[in-house]
This record gives C-alpha cells, structure tokens and sequence, in this order.
C-alpha cells in the first residue's frame, strides 16, 4: 500500500448504478484531500450512469455484460483483467451488485474494499434497508470491509450509524444514509492513502496495531480525532 501522501495511491472503482459514492471519492481527489488516483471505473451495465459521471471527469470506463460470457467466473476473469491492466492498488466496490468469484477475491485480498449499506454482521447481501425495517430495528447504517471469499463477511474497518424513524420507508432510509456512506468512504480510504490503514494477513492494521473493532465515523468529527 501507499506508504505517503506525495504518492497517489492509484485505484478503481467497480460499480452498478448512479455513482454517487464514486463522485465523492472523485470530489474528494479534485479537491486535494484525498491522495489518490482514480485511474478506471468498472461496471456491469453499459447504461449505469456511474460511466457518464467517470467519462465526464476524463476517467478511463469499461463497461461488460455479464450475459456475454458463458458463466460467472468467466465474467469475473474477464472484468479483473480489465482491472489488472490499470494497476491499481486498492479496489473499491461501490454500489457494486454482484457476488464475485472466491478464486479471483484471493488474488486480491486485502486490496480490495466494499461499502455495504447494513450495520454488519447484521443483513448481508440484498435488500438491506427492508430488513432492518421488518426487523423493527431502531439503529441502522453502512460498513466498509475488506473483501473475502465469504459475502460481506471480510474483516471490518469502519462504520457509520443512524437513527431510524418511526415514518421510515426503505427509499427514505436510503436516501438519509447515502451521505453518510460517502463521508464514510471518503475517510477511509484517506487512513488506506495515507498509509494509516493496512491489511496484514488476515487483519485490518490501524498505525500498526490490530483493530479492536470498526471505526465509528461521526459526520461531523470523522473518526474521533484520529
């Protein structure tokens, strides 16, 4: 991993939909604040408006369609091949709706990252904010990980968390969280730029020592004055 901010750090971004994580991380880089270069943005949609937004900034875009290809790992192989080629050092998956092959995750383990829209362990996978809503939970939220063989189950870095409300709908509980997500995002992948954050062997390394459990991000104070 980058070891100092005079390096970018140069990664990709894989995602399904509008993009609106993949602005912020981009915003984030136009603005100075974020060391990085965002060097590609993968997706499986031709038509996911995540490639216009790229496109727009002058950033390299692939698009495949999962029906082109025989199976899933013959798709996965063929999109990771087309992340090889940008070199990338870390992978974000933001807002990226598939499950990817176990064989091609170990090829990048600890270099890959994912935001999920749930308080994990609570609710991997689809349909989250329904979930938590049925489940009459009164705190709901996101989490970023590193991305294992098992879904949303890699080691856990941080998380944001917010109240539910009692007139809540899975769209305007999704629509709360989806700032919180990228303030989230943001500061993780600044401790991953600047070489505060590392993945040693199976674990998450905060300046040198192990996690005791996900960083909690606060809007307003990131994490607590780290």
């Amino acid at each position: 991993m980058n070891s100092t901010a005079s390096k970018p750090l140069p990664l990709v971004v894989l995602a399904s939909g509008l993009g609106s994580t993949f602005a912020a991380l981009l915003a984030a880089q136009q603005s100075g604040r974020l060391p990085i270069e965002i060097r590609a943005v993968l997706a499986d949609k031709r038509t996911a408006p995540v490639l216009g937004r790229a496109e727009d900034a002058e950033i390299a875009t692939v698009a495949l369609r999962p029906r082109d290809y025989p199976d899933r790992i013959a798709f996965d192989r063929a999109l990771f091949a087309q992340v090889a080629v940008h070199a990338p050092e870390l992978i974000v998956l933001a807002g990226y709706m598939r499950v990817i092959d176990a064989s091609i995750v170990a090829q990048w383990r600890g270099r890959m990252i994912n935001l999920h829209p749930s308080l994990l362990p609570k609710y991997p996978g689809l349909h989250t904010h329904e979930l938590a809503l049925a489940a009459g939970d009164r705190e709901h939220g996101a989490s970023i990980h590193y991305v294992t063989e098992q879904l949303d189950a890699g080691p856990l870095i941080a998380q944001v968390r917010l109240p539910v409300r009692a007139d809540d709908t899975p769209e305007t509980l999704a629509a709360r969280l989806r700032p919180l997500e990228q303030g989230l995002l943001v500061a993780v992948v600044e401790l991953i730029a600047t070489g505060r954050l590392v993945y040693a062997q199976t674990r998450p390394l905060l300046d040198g020592r192990t996690l005791a459990g996900p960083l909690q991000f606060n809007p307003a104070s990131g994490f607590g004055g780290l």
